[in-house]
């Protein structure tokens, strides 16, 4: 029987020879892109290599799925920053995906579309920048009205 590690790594080659016949490659093509690995033979790579070598080739076979990802993880850090900056910063990742779910008013977070997750990402990055303006102001006139007037404090 098979060890888990074998089988994935059988299911990621025949993925990577997927990919690569998807991609027209060569076999000179593909010996190309394994020796920069030091190897000969897609058998020869771990599996952890494997899988990089996978996701490199479908972002090129797919470029749209490789900017929705990028996207998803910058919507995901600017959610993360504006609920620190609200104080809630100590809030996974599943809790960061329910906000935009709720903001994109869908169910799934992998089913936002790319045109959403840019709004989005624009909207809690400029809620940041808003949040941090107001602060400054309110920490500005907080601190006048404590200690007065100073024309020195001035930026």
């Amino acid at each position: 029987m098979a060890t888990i590690t074998q089988q994935n790594q059988k299911w990621l080659l025949k993925k990577f020879h997927t990919l690569c016949a998807r991609l027209n490659m060569d076999a000179e093509m593909k010996l190309a892109l394994l020796s920069g690995y030091g190897v000969e033979s897609s058998k020869d790579l771990s599996n952890v290599d494997l899988m990089k070598i996978c996701d490199d080739l479908n972002d090129i076979l797919n470029p749209q799925d490789a900017k929705r990802d990028r996207m998803r993880k910058r919507v995901i850090a600017a959610i993360g920053g504006w609920l620190r900056l609200i104080g809630k910063g100590n809030e996974g990742v599943d809790y960061i995906k329910g906000v935009a779910c709720r903001a994109a008013k869908i169910g799934n977070f992998n089913q936002i579309s790319l045109d959403r997750l840019t709004t989005i990402y624009n909207m809690f990055l400029k809620r940041q920048k808003d949040a941090k303006a107001v602060n400054e102001v309110a920490g500005r006139i907080a601190y006048e009205a404590r200690f007065g007037n100073n024309e020195n404090l001035q930026n």
